[in-house]
């Protein structure tokens, strides 16, 4: 399904990437294979943008993994970062978004300016 929508991706990809250790080796892969399908699929596939998630101030893992992420690519990285927070874990065990189920809380707000970011004529990065 993933090489699937690569080829689909007209306007580019967003990449998501968690301030963990095994999200770099999985950015890793996920990069080959986009490589991959642009050389041999879909020659107008990008990487729009990279959304860090799950980022813990505290930890100098995600410190780490956000300068790595950073280093690979600087101009599509979105200045917007998502915190690691206790809401956004609980609002899918009730089948709703973090918007309803907790739209004040710090993920549901970093949700919020990531999408407003990405309006017309807002600078992403």
């Amino acid at each position: 399904m993933t090489v699937n929508a690569l080829v689909a991706a007209d306007n580019g990809v967003i990449i998501p990437v968690q301030c963990e250790y095994l999200a770099l080796e999985g950015l890793g892969q996920l990069v080959h294979t986009i490589n991959l399908v642009r050389d041999n699929l879909n020659r107008r596939l990008v990487v729009a943008g990279v959304v860090l998630t799950m980022y813990d101030p505290r930890t100098r893992l995600s410190q780490e993994v956000v300068g790595e992420v950073q280093r690979y690519f600087p101009k599509q990285v979105f200045k917007t970062v998502i915190p690691r927070n206790v809401r956004l874990s609980e609002a899918p065990s009730f089948g709703e978004t973090i918007l309803t189920y907790s739209p004040s809380s710090a993920g549901a707000l970093a949700y919020a300016a990531l999408t407003e970011s990405c309006l017309p004529g807002k600078s992403k990065r």
